[in-house]
């Protein structure tokens, strides 16, 4: 058994709050919590990567489509296809990001 808390999960090594929830060689869980109007480019990975949406509003860049997204909403993106998101809301979009390797 691993427990990981927010306040003690490494963070990623970008400009933003996200959190290594869990890490192993074949998923890592990230917990992202975007500011109003923050944004991550949309941008392509070598793995598939399922968003569920925790609080909040945002859009979801998919190729080349733009999703609007709430609270108990989950978003599957298949590997090398572009994604990204933003908070388009006044308040904290948190999204749990399931990287399956």
């Amino acid at each position: 058994m691993k427990l990981t808390t927010f306040e003690t999960a490494e963070k990623v090594p970008f400009n933003l709050d996200g959190r290594k929830m869990f890490t192993n060689e074949k998923v890592e869980l990230v917990h992202l919590a975007l500011k109003p109007n923050e944004e991550i480019a949309p941008h392509s990975n070598p793995f598939d990567v399922i968003f569920f949406i925790l609080e909040g509003e945002g859009k979801i860049f998919y190729e080349n489509q733009t999703i609007s997204v709430s609270a108990n909403t989950s978003v599957y993106v298949e590997k090398d296809k572009q994604r990204g998101m933003r908070n388009s809301s006044n308040l904290i979009f948190r999204v749990l990001v399931i990287k399956v390797f």
